[in-house]
């Protein structure tokens, strides 16, 4: 495993999301803030849903476990972590040739080594339309090339404090679900953001991959998040405000938050909405 020393990590950039990720939390913060709670408070935080990772980066725990179910995005946080050098040297081998035919072609290369895939998938989420991670029904990326005049494919420094922010941190692939299990205990701080409820039959974001988040997994998740929260673990979870979520966590602190669609093929559809922050304390 490679490790960066402090002295490698510019002191002017804070850890940041390096990726684009629909529903990514960065711009919510402010709002969220005040349900967080404080870094000393706790002892590991676990985020089972991890995408862009805004409030782990935010926090910047001292301990952390993050999961994920897809398995390109645990392995390019764990490259990140672990061989962040050679990451940035494959990312600047991909700004040098990226035009739309070499964009085509890299979307289309077979699995390589991990590095080689965590480069990869960075490369292609910076530069492809609307930020956006889509697989077809066999699991491949298949979202076409954005419109960006220069887009910005290899932020070193900011790569770099990422890697660094990441150091004490587990990057597993693995189900909400398994969190019953896991020895998470009243000293720790669990957070869930997972695929929004659909607001219409015609919601297009309720699966990032070929495996759909169903109401059948809401379900699940509201259980694993009683379970928790009877044990006293502090646990929060993001979700879209609607009848069905509000009454799925009936009982528990239901705070109510603006948010900004930013990522949707209709424009018309992106502008401002509510969403609900849910808190067992």
């Amino acid at each position: 495993m490679y490790s960066l020393a402090p002295s490698q990590v510019s002191a002017d950039v804070t850890p940041r999301p390096f990726l684009k990720w629909a529903g990514g939390k960065g711009k919510l913060i402010p709002q969220y803030r005040q349900f967080l709670p404080a870094t000393d408070t706790f002892q590991t935080y676990y985020e089972p849903f991890l995408g862009g990772g805004a409030i782990f980066f935010h926090l910047q725990p001292r301990r952390a476990c993050l999961m994920d179910i897809n398995p390109e995005l645990a392995n390019v946080y764990r490259q990140v972590r672990d061989n962040v050098e050679q990451v940035i040297g494959l990312l600047q081998h991909h700004k040098l040739h990226h035009d739309k035919a070499y964009y085509y072609e890299v979307r289309s290369r077979p699995d390589g080594t991990p590095i080689e895939r965590a480069a990869r998938l960075i490369y292609l989420n910076r530069t492809c339309f609307n930020g956006l991670y889509r697989e077809n029904s066999r699991g491949h990326f298949n979202v076409p090339m954005g419109r960006y005049k220069n887009p910005q494919i290899c932020h070193t420094e900011l790569l770099r404090a990422v890697s660094f922010a990441l150091k004490n941190t587990d990057i597993e692939e693995r189900s909400f679900e398994t969190l019953v299990d896991q020895v998470v205990n009243p000293n720790d701080f669990v957070y869930f953001d997972p695929p929004y409820y659909p607001l219409s039959a015609t919601s297009k974001f309720t699966s990032y991959n070929r495996d759909a988040f169903t109401e059948a997994d809401h379900i699940r998740l509201r259980d694993v998040f009683a379970t928790l929260a009877h044990r006293r673990v502090p646990v929060m979870l993001s979700n879209s405000d609607c009848p069905f979520v509000r009454e799925l966590y009936a009982g528990f602190n239901i705070h109510t938050i603006s948010a900004i669609r930013a990522i949707n093929a209709n424009t018309q559809r992106r502008g401002k909405i509510t969403e609900v922050l849910v808190t067992s304390y």
